[in-house]
């Protein structure tokens, strides 16, 4: 019969374990985790593998085939995410009713948040593209195009998942020679087209440099089938700020478009008349100018 109290870790390494997992005001940067199912064909495994390539070192694969359907029973991605502290996911299968498969996903809590299923229509691996890539681990721009993304509830979801899931780490500054990936996402006509291109900074004999893409890969051209996403309620509670985490406002302070700080000074009402002002010699009346002055005004008013 369970006791149903806490076991306190016995070693260093335990303790360290259970740190790492304990809930935090902010949180640690979002790993993803990519999970094959029973049948992968060579093209959802090629594109999982360029997935993970862009998402390193913020990836961990289980290369295990495993027979689980996430729309019927998320058991399976559940245990997967708690095991690897991984609060997104990748799954891929590939099936006859729906062949070359991709289901992204998240997770709130270790249970499923949403999970959007897309179709691989058309796909070119890195390998395919003879050129130099970028670092990896590198933060990418993302760049939105379509009006499917701000209409659309679905789509406007994807939008959101897929800054969760290539965003990166959060970052307060970056250098201008640091910004080397773009990532373009197009909806239009019901299909979804991903590309990557690397950035590249070419002179132009001015201060701004000019800037050049090249098409580095992987390329995706993607079609939505089903989606399973969360209530109204649990997606508000999910993207709660806590009290403690929110920054505290400043009354009266203000910046400009370039960061400078302006304040407000409130200041009670001044009486001038008490106010004290700098004398200065030269303002002073000396006592012989004086007394010229009034004998001059005692003539003419004896004339």
């Amino acid at each position: 019969m369970a006791s149903g109290r806490i076991t306190k870790p016995k070693t260093q390494r335990g303790k360290q374990y259970l740190e790492g997992r304990a809930p935090r005001l902010v949180e640690n940067t979002k790993k993803v985790m990519f999970v094959r199912g029973n049948k992968t064909g060579e093209v959802v495994t090629r594109a999982m593998t360029d997935l993970c390539m862009l998402k390193k070192p913020l990836a961990f694969t289980y290369n295990r085939k495993n027979m689980t359907r996430p729309f019927e029973d998320a058991t399976s991605i559940e245990f997967f995410s708690a095991k690897s502290d991984s609060s997104l996911f990748v799954f891929g299968n590939h099936s006859k009713k729906r062949p070359q498969n991709l289901i992204l996903g998240r997770l709130f809590d270790y249970h499923i948040l949403d999970m959007i299923e897309l179709g691989i229509v058309n796909f070119k691996s890195l390998i395919a593209f003879k050129n130099e890539k970028c670092v990896a681990g590198s933060k990418p721009c993302l760049v939105f195009t379509g009006d499917l993304f701000e209409t659309d509830e679905n789509y406007r979801r994807l939008k959101n998942l897929l800054i969760d899931l290539f965003r990166g780490e959060t970052v307060s500054q970056i250098r201008m020679a640091g910004l080397d990936h773009a990532l373009m996402f197009t909806a239009v006509e019901g299909k979804i087209y991903i590309r990557s291109y690397r950035i590249l900074l070419k002179k132009s004999g001015h201060p701004t440099p000019r800037v050049e893409l090249d098409e580095i890969g992987p390329s995706f051209n993607l079609v939505l089938r089903r989606t399973h996403l969360a209530s109204n309620d649990l997606y508000k509670e999910a993207c709660k700020v806590p009290k403690a985490a929110k920054p505290h406002k400043e009354k009266n302070v203000s910046h400009d478009v370039f960061g400078t700080k302006l304040a407000r000074i409130h200041m009670q009402r001044q009486d001038f008349s008490k106010l004290q002002t700098r004398k200065s010699k030269a303002l002073k009346r000396s006592a012989k100018s004086g007394g010229q002055h009034r004998s001059k005004k005692a003539k003419l008013d004896s004339t």
